[in-house]
């Protein structure tokens, strides 16, 4: 698969959704994740990354202007032992009490699919990172309506084992704008990942589009000592 520049893929796609970025660093010391979140309507764009224990949540900015929380409130990041969770919804949820209960990744979420929000449909995205004995492997999953069909539900999983240092694969919910939001196809995208947790969420954050952007995580994890280091940007301020 040929590498694409993340940067060129974000500045020219006004609304890729929701995305995961996972990889490894390229000196290899750092298991790497990042998740962004974009909005076109009021509800969605009104949110804040906020840190909960040792992952994330999402919170209204304005609690006063939160319509519907349905589907924008929810924790993205969860951390279970050596397992970092990193999903767009709460999915996050269901993965973590599955493999607290020896289930595993792809069997966590045959419980759930894409969401219920006709005539979008957004998929379900989400990534596991898993850190043992100085190994790092990680897998991505996306669960999706046919083409737009709510009957039927399409389930993908893409695992990466002894990943390459400097590389990382992206998924997000849209390939692109528009009405009803077209969803992702095909594989995740094979894209760079550097050594500079500080490099890597400016590139992100400054590759988003203005108006639709709203909040990015970033984390970068010590393979050798699951000790890691974090950075959240949200354009409510």
């Amino acid at each position: 698969m040929e590498m694409i520049s993340l940067e060129k893929e974000l500045k020219e796609n006004s609304y890729p959704g929701r995305g995961i970025v996972i990889g490894r660093s390229a000196d290899g010391t750092k298991a790497v994740a990042a998740y962004f979140i974009m909005g076109r309507s009021e509800n969605s764009r009104n949110r804040i990354f906020v840190e909960d224990g040792e992952g994330i949540r999402t919170q209204a900015f304005d609690p006063s202007k939160l319509t519907d929380p349905s589907l924008i409130i929810y924790a993205p990041v969860r951390v279970l032992g050596n397992k970092t969770i990193v999903t767009n919804g709460d999915q996050t949820d269901t993965i973590y009490e599955g493999m607290d209960r020896q289930l595993t990744f792809e069997q966590s979420l045959r419980s759930r699919e894409f969401e219920p929000d006709g005539p979008n449909y957004t998929p379900r995205i989400s990534g596991i990172m898993h850190i043992e004995n100085g190994r790092y492997n990680y897998a991505m999953s996306i669960l999706k309506s046919n083409n737009g069909n709510p009957e039927a539900c399409n389930r993908y999983t893409f695992a990466y084992e002894n990943c390459v240092a400097g590389e990382g694969h992206f998924i997000h919910t849209y390939k692109c704008d528009g009405n009803p939001l077209p969803s992702f196809e095909g594989e995740p995208k094979l894209v760079a990942i550097p050594d500079d947790i500080d490099a890597f969420a400016d590139l992100l954050w400054s590759s988003l589009n203005e108006n639709n952007k709203v909040s990015l995580f970033v984390r970068y994890i010590n393979i050798a000592d699951g000790t890691y280091t974090s950075r959240i940007i949200n354009k409510n301020k």
